[in-house]
This record gives C-alpha cells, sequence and structure tokens, in this order.
C-alpha cells in the first residue's frame, strides 16, 4: 500500500505527500502568501529526522493550489478503493478457503477470521479462529443411524431384569434415578441435575383388598396385594352389573334397557379408554363400585393376572391441583375434581368367571364379545357383592433426572425427550423399553457433539420421570413448577413411554404441528421387519387419519392440553392383539422378548425419535407446521355446518366462529410470506419468526379459563365444555332435543372457542401493527 501511494502522488505532483495531518492556513502579507502546515505527531517533535516543528514555504498561484487539491481529492478516492478491493480480495479468499468442504462428506469448516477482536500486537492475529462445522442435514441423519446400536439397547433394557417393582419413591426407583444420574454424566452431557418432588401416593395397605359374594356365608372371590390407586377406601356392597367396556355407549344400552345402576357395583373390561374414565362414566351412572379385568378376548394368556392402575381422572399430584409439589410449598386443603369418589379393584378374569356362573339374568349383547362362558349382564335379585379397599395413604419424596446438550445460538430453546421411570410390576415394556432408549439417544447425540464437533442450534433436554404409574405425576409437576416459562421455552416433546408392544403396527398420538416432520422421518427410517422399505410404508399414507387421540395415561398429555406444547408419542404394537402384559406383575425383560425383532425395534424406536430432536434442533426454522391447523378447523367446520339453520333458530349463529376460521388461515399465509421474504441467517428475525411458530399450539389455550379450575384447556385435545368436541356434541343434542340443551352454556362455548381462535390468529399474524384489519 505504501508503493500505491507513492506511486500515486509523484503520478498527481511529482513530490511525496507523506503528511499524515496537516492544515493550511492563508497569510496575506502583501503579494506574499505562505501556507503553514503542522506535520504528523512523530514531526511535531522533531521527527527520526530532526525536522523543525515548522515548515514555511512560498505559496504557489491560486490555481495551483485548486488543482493540487483536486489532486489530493481524486488520490484519496482512489486509495480509499484500492484498499477496499485488496481487503475484499484477502477476505474472500479466506472465506473460499474455510468454507470448502473437508473431505466432501458433508462436513464444512465456516471460519470467517475475526481479527478486528485482537490485539494489534498480537503474533497470532492472521491465523484464522477455529469454529464449528456445518452438518447438512443427510450426514447428520447418517450419523445418527451408524451410531445407535442395538447391543447397547439390550444391555440397558438388562438392567430391569431381576426387580419385582420400580414403585415410585421406593429403593429401586431411587436406585435406577441414581444410575441414570451416572449414566447422563458419563455421557459429558453439558448439564446434568435432579427435581425433587413430595407428592402424596395412594398405596397398598397391611390388609389385602377382597372381593366377596354376600349372603349366608360370605364367600371371598379374590385377596390380593394389587390395588387401584385414589380409589375410595372402605366396604361397599351392590348387586353386580356388566357394562362391557365402560364407555358412555356401553352405559347408555345399560339404561336403555331400564336397568338400574344406582347402588351397584359395575364390572368392565380393560381397554378401548383408561381405567380413570371407564370409573368416572361409573360414578356419574350411580355407581357405587366398580371391578376391571383382562378379558382372554383382548388379552391372550392373561388367566389370573390382575393389572394395576389409577383412578384419578387427571393428571398430576390430585392433592395439589394447579400447584407444584415442591418442598416447603403451602398446599390449601383442595383436592382433584377427578378423584372417584368410588371404591374401585382390579381383579382377575377368573373371579369374574366365577361372578357370571352365579349371575342369571340378561346375557350379553351380541355386539360385547367376550371369551369367558356364560357372559351374563344382571345377577340373581337375591346376589349382592362387596368390595373391601385398604389402601392407605402416603407422603413420598421422588426424582425427575435430567441431562442436557445445550444448543450454540439458542440454548434457551429446546426439545425435551422422555421417558417413565418407575413401576409398580417388573415394568419391562411400560417403563424399561423407553429408559433405554432414552439412554441410548443421550449417548449417541452426546457423541455425536463431542467427537464429531457437531453442534445444535438448540438445546436437547433428557428427562426421567418418576410416578408415571399414577397418571404422570412427575411430569405434570415439573410443568406445574416451570408453567410461566415453558410454553415458551420447551417447543416439542417426544414420549418413549411403551414404545415397543408389538411387531406388526404402528401406533401414533402426536400434535398436528408434527404430522410433517413425523411422516418424512418415518420415510426416512428403515423397517427392521422387512427387507426393504420404510417405516412410511408400514403406516401408509393415509396413517394421520389413524392418529390415535392422547389419553390420560400418557405422559405427553400434559405436555401437550396443560402446557401447550407440541408432543409426539408413538410405539410399535398388535392392532388386532393387546400386549397382555402390560401393567402386571409379568411385565418381565423375558416375556418382553417374545416379541420378533425386539431390539431392532428398539433401535428403529431410537431412530424416529432421534431425527425428530435433532431435526427440530438443526434447521434454522422450526421444522412445525402450523398451517395443520388450518386442515383441523376445517374439518370441524365441515362437522358443525350441518347445524347452521338449528343454531340460527335459536337467535343465534355460527359466522362469527366460521370467521374465525377463516382469519387463522389467513394468519399462517401471512407467515409463510414472512418467513419466505425473511433473511434466515439474520438470527434476530429468526428467532422472532419461530417464536411465531411456537406460540401456535400454546394459542390453543383457552385464555378464558383456569388452568387450577380446567387444567386442560386446549381446545382440540382437553377435558371440558370449552373444548371444540364439547361444542360439537351440545349442537348434536340441540337437533335431537332442544329442551335438554342449556343455551347459556351454547353461547358461551360459541364464544370462547371463537375468540381463542382469532386470539391465535392474531397472535400467529406478528405484531399489532403488522395484523391485517381483515383479520
Amino acid at each position: 500500500m505504501d508503493h500505491a501511494r507513492a506511486a500515486i502522488s509523484n503520478w498527481f505532483s511529482g513530490e511525496p505527500m507523506s503528511y499524515t495531518r496537516f492544515s493550511i492556513a492563508r497569510q496575506m502579507d502583501g503579494d506574499n502568501s505562505h501556507v503553514e502546515m503542522n506535520l504528523s505527531a512523530d514531526d511535531e517533535e522533531g521527527g527520526e529526522m530532526g525536522r523543525p516543528e515548522h515548515m514555511h514555504a512560498s505559496a504557489p498561484p491560486r490555481w495551483r493550489i485548486s488543482k493540487n487539491l483536486c489532486f489530493l481529492i481524486i488520490a484519496a478516492v482512489l486509495l480509499l478503493l484500492i484498499g477496499f478491493l485488496m481487503g475484499y480480495l484477502s477476505y474472500r479468499g479466506r472465506w473460499q478457503k474455510a468454507s470448502r468442504c473437508v473431505d466432501g462428506s458433508g462436513k464444512c469448516e465456516m471460519t470467517p477470521t475475526t481479527s478486528y477482536l485482537m490485539d494489534d500486537n498480537d503474533e497470532s492475529k492472521d491465523e484464522e479462529v477455529p469454529r464449528p462445522p456445518v452438518f447438512y442435514w443427510p450426514k447428520l441423519r447418517e450419523l445418527l443411524s451408524k451410531e445407535l446400536s442395538a447391543t447397547d439397547l439390550e444391555g440397558n433394557l438388562r438392567h430391569r431384569e431381576g426387580k419385582n417393582s420400580v414403585e415410585a419413591g421406593q429403593s429401586n426407583d431411587e436406585s435406577t434415578a441414581s444410575y441414570i444420574h451416572e449414566q447422563f454424566t458419563s455421557f459429558f452431557l453439558d448439564e446434568v441435575w435432579n427435581d425433587e418432588h413430595y407428592i402424596k401416593l395412594q398405596v397398598n395397605g397391611s390388609s389385602k383388598n377382597e372381593v366377596s359374594i354376600q349372603g349366608n356365608n360370605e364367600e371371598i372371590l379374590e385377596s390380593t396385594d394389587v390395588y387401584v390407586a385414589y380409589s375410595k377406601i372402605g366396604s361397599v356392597t351392590g348387586k353386580p352389573v356388566y357394562v362391557n367396556y365402560g364407555l358412555k355407549a356401553d352405559f347408555q344400552m345399560i339404561q336403555n334397557q331400564d336397568i338400574s345402576l344406582n347402588g351397584c357395583i359395575v364390572i368392565f373390561r380393560a381397554g378401548k379408554i383408561t381405567l380413570a374414565e371407564k370409573v368416572a362414566n361409573a360414578k356419574e351412572a350411580g355407581a357405587v363400585g366398580a371391578l376391571m379385568y383382562l378379558d382372554p378376548y383382548d388379552y391372550k394368556n392373561t388367566k389370573g393376572l390382575v393389572p394395576f392402575g389409577h383412578a384419578h381422572l387427571g393428571t398430576g399430584d390430585p392433592f395439589t391441583p394447579g400447584f407444584p409439589s415442591f418442598n416447603h410449598t403451602q398446599f390449601p386443603p383442595v383436592e382433584s375434581s377427578g378423584l372417584p369418589q368410588i371404591a374401585v379393584q382390579t381383579v382377575s378374569s377368573n373371579t369374574v368367571a366365577q361372578l357370571f356362573r352365579r349371575m342369571d339374568g340378561r346375557d350379553c349383547f351380541q355386539e360385547w364379545k367376550s371369551d369367558l362362558l356364560e357372559c351374563k349382564v344382571m345377577p340373581r335379585s337375591n346376589m349382592t357383592v362387596k368390595l373391601t379397599v385398604n389402601n392407605i395413604m402416603v407422603d413420598r419424596k421422588i426424582l425427575n433426572i435430567f441431562g442436557a446438550v445445550k444448543g450454540i445460538e439458542e440454548p434457551d430453546r429446546y426439545v425435551v425427550i422422555g421417558a417413565q421411570r418407575d413401576s409398580w410390576g417388573p415394568g419391562a415394556a411400560k417403563a424399561g423399553v423407553g429408559t433405554a432408549i432414552l439412554l441410548e439417544l443421550a449417548r449417541v447425540i452426546s457423541d455425536i457433539v463431542k467427537n464429531e464437533g457437531y453442534k445444535p442450534r438448540r438445546s436437547i433436554v433428557f428427562a426421567s420421570w418418576s410416578a408415571g404409574e399414577y397418571g404422570a405425576v412427575g411430569a405434570t409437576e415439573w410443568l406445574e413448577g416451570y408453567t410461566t416459562t415453558l410454553h415458551a421455552k420447551a417447543f416439542t416433546y417426544i414420549n418413549l413411554d411403551a414404545a415397543v408392544l408389538g411387531s406388526k403396527h404402528m401406533k401414533i398420538s402426536a400434535s398436528p404441528l408434527l404430522y410433517t416432520l413425523l411422516e418424512r422421518t418415518m420415510n426416512g427410517v428403515a423397517d427392521p421387519a422387512k427387507d426393504s422399505g420404510s417405516l412410511y410404508d408400514r403406516v401408509g399414507s393415509d396413517w394421520v387419519k389413524t392418529v390415535v387421540p392422547l389419553g390420560l395415561d400418557n405422559a405427553a398429555f400434559p405436555f401437550l392440553a396443560y402446557s401447550g406444547i407440541p408432543v409426539v408419542s408413538f410405539g410399535f404394537w398388535n392392532k388386532d392383539e393387546e400386549y397382555p402384559f402390560l401393567g402386571t406383575t409379568e411385565d418381565t425383560v423375558e416375556n418382553l422378548k417374545k416379541i420378533d425383532n425386539l431390539y431392532a425395534l428398539m433401535r428403529a424406536a431410537a431412530e424416529v425419535a432421534g431425527q425428530i430432536a435433532l431435526r427440530l434442533t438443526h434447521d434454522h426454522e422450526l421444522f412445525l407446521d402450523f398451517g395443520r391447523y388450518s386442515e383441523e378447523l376445517l374439518a370441524y367446520q365441515e362437522k358443525i355446518l350441518p347445524y347452521y339453520q338449528v343454531v340460527k333458530a335459536q337467535g343465534l349463529t355460527l359466522n362469527w366462529l366460521f370467521f374465525a376460521r377463516g382469519d387463522f388461515q389467513r394468519a399462517t399465509d401471512v407467515l409463510r410470506r414472512d418467513i419466505a421474504n425473511s433473511d434466515r441467517e439474520n438470527r434476530i428475525i429468526r428467532r422472532a419468526l419461530n417464536d411465531r411458530i411456537m406460540k401456535v399450539e400454546y394459542d390453543f389455550l383457552s385464555p378464558y379459563l383456569s388452568p387450577k379450575d380446567v387444567p386442560f384447556r386446549h381446545i382440540f385435545f382437553g377435558k371440558g365444555s370449552h373444548t371444540l368436541q364439547s361444542l360439537l356434541e351440545n349442537l348434536q343434542l340441540l337437533q335431537t332435543s332442544v329442551d335438554s340443551v342449556d343455551m347459556k352454556m351454547l353461547k358461551e362455548q360459541l364464544a370462547l372457542a371463537t375468540w381463542t381462535i382469532k386470539g391465535a390468529a392474531n397472535a400467529l399474524a406478528g405484531d399489532i401493527w403488522d395484523i391485517d384489519n381483515e383479520l
């Protein structure tokens, strides 16, 4: 550059211009004019050549001064251009060298220089600062598949062997928690920590629970240590009535036969819906007690087996509803409205067969198929059954174990992968499989980060929950403890519980936001049961129609319905045959290994979960398909539309509800346009757009209800009169029986649904000054 300056100087004036600072002061003494020049700091002090402090020279004519000034200006401009070009070429060369793929494998080094942050005297200022490598998605997916090991999964599951019970808060649960904590630490996760909760649980007492037939001499049919948590404690008597699966339709069928259920003890078989929902239906029908069994028609080879269960129609600790059960918290004297208030017990199919043999009333309905002989609905007129429940309440401390791989750009945004750890019996299928997959994913993803140099943009949290058997207590208490922040930080929950219960089919429950990602993931994971093809081929192109609604017994349910966090829960099963040992003392590793290709299926489940987690933390834009909810809303509109005239006859209209749906559709279009027109490399803009995507699920929680009184506020997946399903049921009732409809409640339902959808549309559209007046 010095040579260039000298050449340009000589070119224009023939004399070098080496001054670094100067000023021109014209002095008019007669005909003589002088120019005073102040030299650089070195020259002011005499300089290296011993120049005087001031130098005087005769001023040239006026035209010469103007000409020199022009030359100086042109020279300065040229110097700036040359400097810029040289700097650009130098930076471009370094950038091309830095961004060149190392070995053509898909891993590229991005190492722009940061010399402006260094000291000028630093000898290493010209060295390139190493940056984390950028992984293209195909390479990352390949690494995950390569690292996952069926052998390691088998080793993880083997830790479940020899344990008769891993009951929450007991020694086996605590030792398993310590083992998981040690494993997370050995994987060198960025953070490993415990979360303590102090909860109330109902467990079996010192005396066994009994079912007997009353008469001249009481005959005990069953006496067992197996119990149903949160049952009413004490003894009740009543006539036995069989109600199939305990569905609302089953109870309605009984009542249509003019059979009263008041004061009865109902009998139903497992399946279709959760035990808690069956018990709630029984209570509503007027029953005082309930018995549930495993019917051989649905559960093969289960004679004599008695399943555990809980009867709380909700999740979390039912004695601290809406409050996190942290230590030293003062809880108000309240309890969940989901507690059954009737006696509940599970029994074996052998005991139910004995009851049927003593019941000479009406035979079971033809559609109520059962493999038990002499299936009866009603007993003899003088036959009564006595149910005695001796459960007790206890206070216990439980631990949730967490480990985290922190993101490099947005560490405060995370996907959570979780699995239940506790079980009443050995729990190989119920909790062992999920825990084994959780540990394997933590190991593999940590290895990819530590050994391969991959850095996720967002964080991945691995969670091991306790007290899942009692209704996702550990997970729910954690959500309640951080309810004000989690919805803005956790953007997906992946549930690993009971991931392998068979080998023929796949069962999927998920938020619509994850349908697209789940479909692409299954399309990229090989089916372990076939030589060729993917899991997508197994579920079919119309798999969305077979999505199973989340039940209260699924740990993902409170994440979605309570906290508004998108979830996915999936697993292998046999559609025509339930896994017979789930929730029993026979849920052992030995029985689980009877499933064909067990460890290959576990590996496939791990690959699906791992790909979802990595994809959500890899891409610039969150891979959540917010447009899917437009389709869900349209589907509900089509179901509601036939009742338009019926509603209009009552002086109401469905137009505002339909307008809100249209607003949401337009809001999704606005967000798509904003994403398409945005600079994806701009972190501030990208984060703002991802914020809008993250809020979609949360905005479908009705803001007009108290989470303490109505915890599951989601209008699609929640529980209560605020849901779209409840609105649809009320409209159906309006068409068949106008007098039985509470019109005030119907108006409230329409208002709540309309403004919840409208609010979701406004939030999706962006800032209030960007919201189109049409919305």
